[in-house]
């Protein structure tokens, strides 16, 4: 096994344990028959689980795998941070910030996006000494992409939740 392949399987292996407790932690917390809007965390730590690291697994569907974790990253993000605004600690110090609200949790949740992306990066490059960075910063595959969904969604999210209160 070279090095690469090695560095490979431990990626992997990350992904699927980030994604598994993640599941786990929303199972305890979002029982799946009280609310309807309990599935989407159940089916975001099954895909997590199951169908993000199959499909980082082969080479021919690393992209895809990439936009679906990216995305599901971007949805969870913006979920707690809702959850976290809809219910917020009784008074704003540093500490309650970090520990009353779901600021740890959305830390995870950028970590399983960085295995991701090492992944994607990993598979992409075949000397990583060599490789440079091409294109624009607001394109597919670069960072920019991913902050301009965050930032759309977001104010799609917010917009929806302003006109149908």
């Amino acid at each position: 096994m070279t090095q690469k392949e090695n560095l490979r399987i431990l990626l992997l292996c990350s992904l699927f344990f980030l994604g598994l407790g993640g599941l786990m932690l929303h199972s305890r917390i979002h029982s799946l028959g009280t609310l309807p809007g309990n599935a989407i965390p159940f089916v975001s730590g099954v895909l997590s689980v199951s169908i993000i690291p199959l499909l980082f697994y082969y080479r021919k569907t690393v992209a895809f795998g990439y936009l679906l974790n990216g995305m599901t990253v971007i949805i969870g993000t913006i979920g707690m941070a809702l959850f976290s605004l809809k219910n917020p600690p009784e008074i704003w110090t540093l500490q309650t910030i970090l520990f009353k609200t779901l600021l740890a949790d959305m830390i995870l949740l950028w970590g399983k996006f960085a295995v991701g992306k090492a992944l994607f990066e990993l598979e992409l490059a075949s000397r990583l000494d060599q490789t440079t960075r091409r294109g624009r910063f607001f394109r597919y595959p670069n960072m920019g992409f991913w902050w301009v969904h965050l930032i759309a969604l977001s104010m799609v999210y917010t917009l929806g939740v302003q006109i149908w209160k």
